[in-house]
C-alpha cells in the first residue's frame, strides 16, 4: 500500500511550507488540494463555466482538468502545472483565493474534485496538504496532522507571501478575510475544517519550519 501523510489545518498554519519541505526531504508526490481547487476555478472561468451548467460540461472538463505539482524550491510556492503550463501565478492571487472559497463549499464541486485527488497517491508516496485530507479524501491514511496557529500570526505570514509577490496589503483587512475564511470552512455543511479524530495537533505560532517538520518526524 502507497503511504500517505496528510496535512490538515486552517489559511497561514503553515501546511503548504512543511508540505513542500517533507515532499523535498522524503522525495515523495505533493498534492496541493487548495492549488487544485484553484485551478479548477480557473479552468471553468476560462471556459465561461459556472455552477448552473457545470453537469453539463462535467465531461468536458473530465477530459480537459490533468493538474500536476512540482515541489520546486523551499521558499517558493509549490509550482501548478496545468495542460503544460505554470499557472503558479495566476492560481495564487487574492483574487482566486476569494472564488475558489466560494466554490469549494458546492457539494457538486467537492464530489467532481475527489477522485482527481486521490489519483495523486502514486509510489514511493503521497504528502496530501489541504483542509479534509484526513477526514474525507483520505480518511485511512496511517499518519494524519493537523497544523493550527493564531489568526494574528497566519495573517502576518500571508502579509510576508504577499508582499513578497510585490503585492500591497492592509493587515486588518486581510485578519478580517482570513477569520472570515476560518468560519466559511469551519461552518460549512459538506467537509467542513476539524482535526481528524487520529491526527496529531501542532500549534506552529511559535515554532519555525524546521520545528514543525522535526515535531513531525519524530511523530512518524
Amino acid at each position: 500500500m502507497i503511504p500517505v501523510i496528510t496535512i490538515d489545518g486552517p489559511s497561514g498554519a503553515g501546511k503548504g511550507t512543511i508540505a513542500q519541505m517533507l515532499a523535498i526531504e522524503l522525495n515523495w508526490n505533493i498534492l496541493d488540494s487548495g492549488a487544485l481547487y484553484r485551478t479548477l476555478a480557473y479552468f471553468m472561468k476560462e471556459n465561461s463555466i459556472s455552477l448552473e451548467n457545470f453537469k453539463d460540461n462535467q465531461d468536458f472538463l473530465k477530459a480537459r482538468f490533468k493538474v500536476s505539482f512540482d515541489p520546486g524550491t523551499p521558499g517558493e510556492p509549490v509550482r501548478v502545472i496545468f495542460e503544460k503550463q505554470d499557472i503558479t501565478h495566476i492560481v495564487r492571487t487574492e483574487e482566486m483565493a476569494k472564488i475558489t472559497s466560494n466554490l469549494a463549499a458546492e457539494p457538486l464541486i467537492r464530489e467532481f474534485i475527489k477522485p482527481c485527488q486521490r489519483e495523486f497517491v502514486t509510489a514511493p508516496g503521497l504528502i496530501a496538504d489541504g483542509r479534509d485530507m484526513g477526514t474525507v479524501i483520505f480518511h485511512d491514511a496511517k499518519h494524519k496532522i493537523f497544523l493550527t496557529a493564531s489568526a494574528k500570526e497566519r495573517a502576518k505570514r500571508r502579509q510576508t507571501q504577499l508582499k513578497r509577490q510585490g503585492l500591497k496589503v492592509n493587515m486588518r483587512t486581510l485578519l478580517k478575510e482570513l477569520e472570515e475564511r476560518d468560519k466559511k470552512d469551519i461552518e460549512r455543511e459538506h467537509s467542513p475544517l476539524a482535526p481528524a479524530d487520529d491526527s496529531v495537533i501542532i500549534d506552529t505560532t511559535n515554532l519555525n519550519p524546521k520545528g514543525v517538520v522535526k515535531k513531525i518526524k519524530t511523530y512518524l
